[in-house]
């Protein structure tokens, strides 16, 4: 649990670091997409994009996912059916209003999330004191409480994995350059870290008492770990039961409207420097998206799971993408500024990583099955083959793209600087550069932690952008 917390609130401490820098290096960017291709190139614009939808799909379909089993449970209709009919009635209600009003939607659903928040922990805080059925006894959560080494690998592996997805998330990356400063932007997020990990804890802490009431039915599966929280909840009358689903669908809506709204932002640069109408394509994008999300949250996997397949997907990009902060060659040429040429290679040697584990492993399936981390132990995150995963895979990413890097500005001289290749409105996203020893507009990276209070300006996309909601 504390390690499940403390990961939980570390991407936005992260984001605190790298906010500001990807934001002073991109020119009227809308996403980290919007960044790779002003900072490499159109092949890494499409693969952070491909990434970026991936893991914002699978979110989607996690968080279907959960609020059907959470109607489920608590109205005790577990029929393919009514799951249906609540995915599909939550992902039409989202796309309908974040396609009317876009992120400014989306924001104010965020400054009602710690509303809900407050008023869910009092309702359970109220479920745990006043009902006996709740209440346990100092052992029974000792039994609950335990270290363990497999909760210890779990936690390293957790640090990793949300790490390198949240870096992915654009509906994270629309607040960093919708905050009107970079003041307000640090100061929003490290508030939002202290509150995720309170809440984290919180939430994780019942959990526990709800195992240690009743363990052998999460052991057997009887009861579901990621439901732990609402079996709290079922000596609550069925007023109290409505008022927690209206909550938490009300939180779930919060979730999807950011990440429908992350990705409708992966591709509208482009469709405004090709005059197109902007709204209608991403409206079109978002339909096109939740409809097989609707689908695949029907056939309810494992939540978990379906984390750590995006997850590992994201680890194998993560350092490709944000080693582009890097615009100078380093001790004399031998760590040279990323090209583009390098970071893809080190993107396709992320996932070659995975494939050899998958062959180390013996991974059920096939070695493309790896990416589910089947590894035989008593859950989706533990075990050291999932942790080992989880640190070679963004390690030999990262050295990949130095040393093809490296090849590539020995083989091609300047030109591996440039683009790989460069279609006609790319010309002026590029005006002075990001060959070595050149800053766009003036402005490096490492400019910006010594201008903290420094404003960028965002006009063009967010009119009156409120300070940013972590």
């Amino acid at each position: 649990v504390l390690g499940y917390s403390a990961a939980s609130a570390f991407p936005a401490l992260l984001i605190c670091w790298l906010g500001p820098k990807v934001r002073a290096m991109s020119e009227n960017a809308f996403s980290t997409s919007d960044f790779g291709r002003q900072r490499y190139g159109r092949v890494m614009q499409l693969s952070v994009a491909a990434v970026s939808v991936f893991y914002m799909f699978i979110f989607i379909v996690a968080e279907l996912t959960s609020i059907s089993n959470i109607y489920a449970l608590l109205v005790a209709d577990f029929s393919t059916k009514y799951g249906i009919g609540i995915t599909i009635s939550l992902g039409a209600f989202t796309v309908f209003y974040t396609t009317l009003a876009g992120l400014p939607a989306s924001i104010v659903t965020d400054r009602f999330q710690g509303i809900i928040m407050a008023l869910l922990v009092l309702i359970l805080t109220i479920a745990v004191s006043a009902f006996p059925e709740n209440k346990v006894t100092r052992e029974e959560f000792a039994l609950a409480s335990n270290w363990t080494g497999d909760g210890i690998m779990a936690a390293v592996t957790l640090f990793i994995a949300i790490a390198c997805a949240e870096l992915f998330n654009q509906g994270t990356w629309q607040r960093v350059w919708a905050a009107e400063s970079t003041t307000a932007l640090r100061n929003g997020f490290l508030l939002g870290s202290l509150f995720v990990f309170l809440l984290m804890m919180f939430f994780g802490i019942m959990a526990m008492l709800a195992y240690a009431n009743d363990p052998l039915a999460y052991d057997t599966f009887e009861k579901f770990a990621f439901l732990a929280f609402f079996d709290l909840l079922e000596p609550l009358g069925n007023g109290w039961h409505i008022v927690v689903l209206i909550l938490v669908t009300a939180l779930a809506a919060s979730s999807i409207d950011s990440l429908q709204n992350g990705l409708s932002s992966i591709f509208s640069s482009d469709i405004i420097n090709l005059g197109l109408d902007a709204k209608l394509i991403s409206r079109i994008l978002l339909v096109a998206a939740n409809i097989p999300a609707v689908w695949l949250a029907t056939d309810k996997y494992d939540v978990i799971s379906l984390f750590l397949v995006a997850d590992l997907v994201c680890a194998t990009s993560v350092f490709p993408l944000f080693l582009g902060l890097q615009t100078e060659d380093k001790f004399g040429g031998l760590l040279t500024a990323p090209t583009e040429a390098g970071a893809f290679a080190g993107c396709v040697a992320g996932v070659i990583t995975v494939l050899i584990n998958g062959i180390v492993n013996d991974a059920e399936g096939g070695v493309f099955d790896y990416f589910w981390l089947r590894n035989g132990d008593i859950c989706a995150l533990c075990g050291s083959k999932t942790m080992v995963s989880f640190i070679i895979t963004p390690i030999i990413s990262c050295v990949a793209t130095y040393f093809f890097s490296f090849i590539d500005v020995k083989v091609r001289g300047d030109r591996a600087r440039q683009p790989i290749f460069i279609i006609a409105f790319d010309e002026k996203d590029r005006d002075g550069g990001f060959d070595k020893g050149e800053e766009d507009d003036g402005v490096s990276a490492e400019d910006v932690d010594a201008e903290v209070a420094e404003e960028v300006d965002v006009e063009g996309k967010l009119d009156d952008a409120p300070d940013v909601v972590a």
